[in-house]
């Protein structure tokens, strides 16, 4: 049973973020404190110190040879069965965006979540530092591996229908950490995207005429004739994919993060003193300006909902219902009980990364739907994660 008590600590470790992203909200909604090129400019910020900062001292302290393969084996399991049902879904109902379109933005809202900004303090406040050490695991998989794989789909799709993607690279700004991841590729969160690039935050989406909304939103028959008539090359993809990581400073952190733990940890070294304080005057940036960043990123949008209340609907129920239920079979399968099951159902109900909306913005698919998934989700989680933590604390 969950007592009053640990539900206050789960408040209280989640509420400085919404501070941070009220602020960044107010500063640009109510009280007009930055311009577009400005709200770019603490982005960029983000991007290329903050979260890379951030990122690196998580998965530094993070011991490689005590991963729980189980976990990160039932949350690989999870993915797959949402690419599955959600690729099924599109297929029976015949779904305007085609099978494959779908199965991208099903996997991208199901799988991918805000793991170091928002799920490294609040899985820290539920069940301590075991499930701190469990999610910045995660967030080194998602980073290394599923971000890729996402990527790699993106540029299948595009193959297969012919559509460019919206401009020569991911752009800097989301439309977020994210970081997100922590959002964010690499657990970027917030408005951080993808890539090095330095252009502003975007403007909020137009409205979509008749030609974007074909192009977007290409019915199952014309994919099935586009595929039929194109010839994929699959090194030209990974080779595409290659590049938007190598531009990715947060893939850099990942990187040398997981090496100098496995250095680390093997022969029982540590950094001098004059480096680690260093690193940790930027690194404790990063929760902070990643959900400041957010906040302009909300108040620059003309509405919250942008993708109207049916897909805002099937977004938080991916996000927020399919996503544990899926990782919920796959916790089952490897035989996860008691603490190590509910983190990993909780965990998979953390808020949106902001990744997969970048890269759906740049590959036009579905593109309103994952900013909804973002805002909206983020703003709805804590109450969400709250119950969930409650409920499983009975179970």
């Amino acid at each position: 049973m969950i007592a009053w008590g640990d539900i206050y600590k789960v408040v209280a470790a989640m509420t400085p973020l919404y501070f941070a992203l009220g602020l960044g909200y107010g500063s640009v909604r109510w009280w007009r404190f930055f311009t577009a090129e400005q709200c770019g400019a603490i982005n960029t910020l983000v991007v290329n110190f903050s979260m890379p900062f951030f990122t690196f001292d998580f998965l530094a302290r993070a011991n490689p040879y005590t991963m729980n393969y189980r976990v990160l084996a039932a949350d690989a399991v999870s993915k797959a069965l949402a690419i599955a049902a959600v690729s099924a879904w599109a297929g029976c109902c015949r779904a305007k965006a085609g099978g494959q379109s779908w199965a991208i933005t099903g996997f991208s809202l199901a799988g991918f979540n805000n793991t170091l900004v928002v799920g490294v303090p609040l899985l820290y406040a539920m069940y301590g530092k075991w499930a701190q050490d469990l999610i910045v695991q995660i967030a080194v998989v998602q980073s290394l591996v599923w971000f890729p794989l996402l990527l790699l789909g993106f540029e299948l799709r595009k193959a297969w229908v012919g559509i460019p993607a919206q401009g020569g690279g991911v752009s800097r700004c989301s439309s977020s950490s994210g970081s997100d991841d922590d959002d964010s590729v690499g657990g970027r969160v917030g408005p951080v995207s993808s890539s090095s690039s330095s252009s502003p935050p975007p403007s909020p989406p137009p409205k979509k005429d008749a030609a974007a909304e074909k192009d977007v939103e290409m019915n199952a028959e014309e994919e099935a004739a586009a595929a039929a008539g194109t010839t994929i090359r699959l090194w030209p993809m990974v080779r595409t994919v290659g590049l938007k990581l190598a531009g990715n400073p947060n893939v850099y952190a990942s990187v040398l993060g997981v090496v100098w733990a496995c250095i680390a940890y093997r022969w029982d070294l540590s950094m001098p003193g004059i480096v680690t304080g260093s690193l940790d005057v930027m690194s404790k940036t990063g929760t902070g300006m990643s959900m400041f960043s957010m906040g302009l990123f909300m108040a620059q949008q003309e509405k919250m909902i942008a993708c109207g209340a049916g897909l805002a609907s099937l977004g938080m129920a991916l996000r927020f219902v399919a996503g544990p239920l899926a990782t919920l079979v796959g916790a089952a399968a490897f035989g996860l009980r008691g603490d190590v099951l509910r983190f990993a159902i909780i965990q998979a109900a953390l808020p949106q990364s902001i990744a997969s909306f970048v890269f759906a913005k740049e590959y036009g698919l579905h593109a309103d739907v994952l900013s909804t998934a973002v805002i909206f989700g983020t703003l709805v989680s804590l109450p969400v994660l709250i119950a969930y933590y409650a409920v499983l604390g009975i179970l």
